[in-house]
């Protein structure tokens, strides 16, 4: 049996203005390279569950209106996409079908609207993809592959994650490479459709998981960069410091996800600066404390940090770790001043990095199911402005033009050259007053 693993990869904003100033997912021209070289860790870890005597390739489809051909020639496919890409997902497993392959759809949008998939594939899996991997293929053996996997109880082990096939991958096309510490986070915000959404208990993998997963990279890439495929890194600070200890021993560069309290340890930031930490990205979602209030539907964890937010950001950044604080547009209640609120804060701040994206709703969101029932979206199931720079619904405070004009203006004023340079200037000025000091 020959396996095929597709990634759905290079997702596209719609908007032809934002396109023009070279925008695409998630926030501007650089992070967007970083992005598009990102491997599926996802395909790569049902690799590594995979027994050796089937056959596998991984391939990659940044852009399926260019490819006249089919990637390979397969008895079985199992295909990964964003939502934004999933319509070219389901013509590419209809491609696959007509030619006489079995398809398996799964990941977060399937699992959010697996009527739909399933009208484009053989089977799919809803949920984590590792509980009935082994099932599926069994199946796919004897010929009585089901239309549909879904684990009957429980979530993953991470205590039992698989080594990914990293060896699948060439060498020569990834400038990073994914590691996972954790899976699922402990807070609930309401636009969020990371793993949360298909694994909502917060759990974290095995430290010597991960390093043994790290030096696995190492043996194909002598000096790779990670990027930790976590939701929120250092939710667990007990966790984190295990793993960021063991990190100072391998010589690696990485970026992560976290939380803004992760600068309330003092302990956890001087380790991060000698670990490798290149750069936090830190979902701050908004300057103040009336946007932001419900929009973490638990406790009101954001809320509650927002007066800690410049502190924070000075705190980490003094310790040598790029901050890329990450904002959204469009929140109810946000009116036009909401443009020049971002703004102002992030010159405040002197952020080293910025990444401002439209509030999206998600399939599978409790966002989505919000909007869906105040009449607010713009377009039912018009997934391919799932980008978080196309406007898909109705926002409250301003008028879609207000908000696309508004969000434009912001995205050419913070990405100028000025602005840039002024802003890494501010962090290498930092750190020489860090070193004189």
């Amino acid at each position: 049996m020959k396996l095929g693993l597709i990634a759905m990869s290079g997702v596209r904003a719609q908007n032809p203005e934002l396109n023009r100033l070279g925008l695409t997912l998630p926030g501007f021209v650089e992070r967007n390279r970083v992005i598009a070289s990102l491997p599926s860790l996802s395909l790569l870890t049902l690799a590594g569950m995979t027994p050796t005597d089937i056959e596998m390739e991984y391939h990659e489809v940044p852009d399926l209106s260019r490819m006249a051909d089919l990637p390979g020639i397969f008895d079985v496919v199992a295909i990964a996409s964003y939502s934004a890409q999933i319509k070219d997902a389901y013509r590419l497993a209809d491609r696959y079908r007509r030619a006489g392959s079995k398809v398996i759809l799964g990941g977060l949008h399937v699992s959010a609207r697996p009527h739909e998939a399933a009208t484009h594939a053989d089977s799919i899996v809803v949920g984590e993809a590792e509980p009935v991997w082994a099932q599926v293929l069994s199946d796919l053996r004897a010929k009585r592959l089901q239309p549909r996997y879904a684990a009957s109880s429980g979530q993953f082990d991470l205590r039992e994650a698989p080594m990914p096939r990293f060896e699948l991958l060439d060498p020569e096309r990834y400038n990073r490479i994914t590691v996972q510490t954790q899976r699922g986070c402990p807070l609930s915000c309401e636009f969020c459709a990371s793993s949360i959404r298909i694994a909502p208990k917060f759990r974290t993998k095995p430290v010597e998981k991960v390093i043994a997963e790290i030096r696995c990279i190492k043996s194909i890439w002598p000096k790779p960069f990670i990027e930790f495929a976590d939701d929120n890194t250092f939710a667990n600070k007990a966790h984190g410091k295990r793993l960021v200890k063991e990190l100072e021993k391998e010589g690696v560069r990485w970026f992560t996800e976290t939380d803004v309290s992760v600068a309330e340890d003092d302990e956890l930031l001087a380790m991060l600066s000698g670990s490798g930490c290149s750069q936090l990205l830190i979902g701050l979602e908004a300057p103040d404390v009336e946007t932001l209030d419900g929009l973490e539907t638990k406790t009101n964890w954001k809320a509650k940090r927002a007066d800690y937010y410049l502190e924070a950001i000075e705190k980490i950044q003094r310790h040598g770790i790029t901050v890329n604080g990450c904002f959204i547009l469009g929140l109810d209640g946000q009116g036009p001043g909401a443009f020049d609120a971002v703004r102002d804060f992030v010159r405040q701040s002197a952020l080293y990095e910025v990444q401002v994206t439209l509030q999206t709703p998600f399939p599978g969101t409790p966002l989505y199911e919000r909007l869906q029932r105040e009449g607010r979206l713009l377009a039912k199931e018009d997934w391919d402005r799932c980008t978080l720079f196309d406007l898909m619904f109705e926002p409250t405070g301003m008028s879609v033009e207000e908000l696309e004009t508004g969000f434009k203006g912001l995205v050419e004023d913070l990405y100028s050259a000025d602005f840039t340079r002024w802003r890494r200037g501010q962090f290498r000025r930092i750190g020489t007053d860090r070193r004189v000091s």
